[in-house]
């Protein structure tokens, strides 16, 4: 197969296929250049992008005024054809932002929130603030094309239901996209937050990169992978919660009860809200994550103590999972991740004695360049997949030509 037709396999015959061209084309392409990126006519490059700027998926590119003469006529993404609005709800506190069709972000907004009030409330301040950041950059609940949400839990991607949450009471099987897909018009997608944080990552900071775990350390512990370029989040949504493997510490008579009601869970040991439990029994007057990381941060002995043995713990936790899975970089990200040195030493030293060395030769272990914006980039990402996806396109167009173009 020669390399126009090999290009033309891969691109298909699909508006999608065709659109997707032109994602990461920051100057744009001409017909001429889609006929030769994919083999096919031009007559059919002129049918499908005459839809694609129908629909206004794609404009005519601004011209250079430095170019002589006149240029051949370049086409681009039309990152303002509509907006996507994610959140990215933590056990504390939820992120939220509206972003373009290029993923960039163009307005966020932070707040409190307790994740264990309940669906209800939770949604509720996440519509106050899609609404403030709508108004904020101009646009309508008419301009919104995808709505992005993770969680704190694990997730039955297909259904887009927390499924079983230790630590979101009342969020068990809540239709979340019922809630919000009626409301936008629009698909929703949840995913569980640390899935989100490496795809963001793997995108945004280490696109070369394949394999690629990412590990978040806040109020409790959290795993993401992402293999081949892709999420793995397993048969059922579970993949990769090494928070909840039981492990055995050997100053330790009685294993600590988790959250999710087994006992001796990494978690329970290393999760923040432990580390909290701890200090407070060790007499220190800490109320949150952010706390017990100020402590650790000042040097207080207890709390550096406390965390190099939550740094142990995880490390072992982590090997186990480089054993299995081989990533190339593992980011870590969440509150404790901002200890400095005193959670990455100790867990690069357990991960590399422990791990093959066939599995470490070649592996990273670096704070996530992300954090903590690592969710909302990710989950922007997601959505941005989605409205390339070909079916996507397609419906797009046709609701353009039912409504007479936009």
């Amino acid at each position: 197969m020669d390399t126009t037709n090999a290009a033309a396999a891969r691109a298909g015959t699909s508006p999608g296929e065709i659109l997707a061209l032109f994602r990461d084309v920051t100057d744009g392409l001409t017909k001429t250049d889609v006929v030769q990126r994919t083999g096919l006519s031009r007559t059919t490059v002129n049918q499908r992008l005459d839809g694609l700027l129908s629909a206004g998926l794609l404009v005519p590119a601004p011209r250079d005024a430095r170019t002589r003469g006149r240029p051949a006529g370049r086409f681009v993404v039309n990152r303002s054809r509509g907006v996507l609005l994610v959140a990215d709800l933590g056990a504390t506190g939820l992120r939220t932002a509206v972003c373009d069709l290029a993923g960039e972000v163009r307005a966020e907004r932070e707040a409190a929130s307790d994740v264990t009030t309940g669906p209800e409330a939770g949604l509720t301040v996440v519509e106050g603030l899609f609404a403030e950041l709508l108004a904020e950059t101009g646009y309508t609940e008419r301009d919104v094309l995808g709505v992005g949400v993770g969680v704190p839990g694990p997730v039955d991607f297909a259904t887009g239901r927390v499924v079983s949450p230790p630590i979101m009471t009342g969020w068990d099987r809540y239709n979340i996209p019922g809630r919000l897909g009626p409301r936008y018009d629009c698909p929703v997608l949840v995913d569980k937050d640390v899935n989100a944080m490496a795809y963001g990552e793997q995108r945004l900071r280490y696109p070369d990169v394949d394999h690629l775990l990412m590990v978040k350390i806040g109020t409790g512990v959290g795993t993401g992978m992402v293999a081949g370029g892709r999420i793995h989040r397993g048969a059922d949504g579970a993949a990769g919660d090494v928070g909840h493997i039981q492990v055995t510490v050997d100053d330790i008579k009685e294993p600590p009860v988790c959250r999710c009601g087994n006992t001796g869970c990494v978690e329970a040991y290393a999760g923040g809200w432990a580390l909290v439990r701890d200090l407070r029994e060790a007499g220190h007057d800490v109320t949150s994550v952010n706390d017990a990381v100020r402590l650790i941060r000042s040097g207080d002995l207890t709390a550096v103590r406390l965390a190099r043995r939550a740094a142990r713990i995880l490390g072992v936790a982590i090997a186990d999972a480089v054993n299995m899975f081989n990533p190339r970089v593992i980011a870590i990200g969440g509150q404790l991740a901002h200890t400095d040195e005193q959670l990455f030493a100790g867990i690069r030293e357990v991960v590399y004695r422990r791990s093959l060395p066939l599995a470490t030769r070649n592996l990273q272990i670096v704070r996530s360049a992300l954090d903590p914006r690592a969710g909302v980039m990710g989950l922007t990402q997601l959505l941005v997949d989605g409205i390339y996806a070909p079916h996507r396109v397609q419906e797009l167009i046709d609701r353009s030509a039912e409504s007479g173009g936009r």
